[in-house]
């Protein structure tokens, strides 16, 4: 399966990606990185792979819609089935949403759809919950309110930070993450209304 990462910062999730996609037997290909601003990590990460690599800015273009309409044709020189969203830190608009909706995943700190939004873990925290944990999803045109494809649970400890409990939540989304886009690519996914499951009849593409 052809797949495009999409990042904004440090690449972690998208180098377990590449780690993973270094096995044929998972079944990806990394073909582009992209990124909304210049020198991220993710950036080096991919060029270190040899794996080509964009950047599109958003204070190049006069308008939102203008930067994802030219996002979405970045991405589109390298016909991707899947776009993976690997701690990429912009909401995607209609042009994004009507090529590759339904195509697209992102990942959330926390039991959507619970605490949505760029604060999960502080929030969980807060809100005084005894679990949480981290969700993937199929992006659509809300804030963290996609279709969920899976979620891996986290207990939250009594000396819990929010800084702690980040990174226990980075690690079973990161796996789960790497997990999932492989079965995508081997056994294919659908979408019906809110419910996803793993399997359809072309493993090349979310139905």
């Amino acid at each position: 399966m052809r797949v495009v990462v999409l990042v904004s910062g440090t690449g972690s999730n998208l180098q377990a990606l590449i780690d993973a996609s270094a096995d044929p037997a998972y079944g990806v290909e990394i073909v582009a990185v992209g990124a909304d601003r210049e020198g991220t990590l993710g950036i080096v990460r991919a060029e270190a792979a040899g794996i080509p690599t964009f950047v599109t800015r958003l204070r190049d273009h006069a308008t939102r819609e203008e930067w994802d309409a030219a996002l979405t044709a970045a991405i589109a020189v390298h016909e991707p089935e899947l776009i993976v969203l690997a701690g990429f830190m912009k909401l995607v608009g209609e042009p994004f949403l009507t090529a590759y909706g339904g195509r697209t995943l992102n990942t959330h700190p926390a039991l959507s759809p619970s605490f949505p939004g760029a604060h999960g873990p502080a929030d969980a925290l807060a809100y005084g919950v005894k679990v949480t944990g981290a969700t993937l999803f199929v992006v659509d045109a809300g804030v963290d309110t996609g279709a969920i494809v899976s979620q891996v649970a986290v207990p939250v400890e009594d000396d819990d930070d929010v800084v702690s409990l980040h990174e226990r939540i980075k690690v079973v989304e990161r796996a789960m993450l790497v997990e999932s886009v492989g079965r995508i690519a081997r056994e294919g996914i659908t979408v019906s209304g809110r419910r996803v499951r793993f399997g359809a009849s072309d493993s090349h593409a979310l139905d």
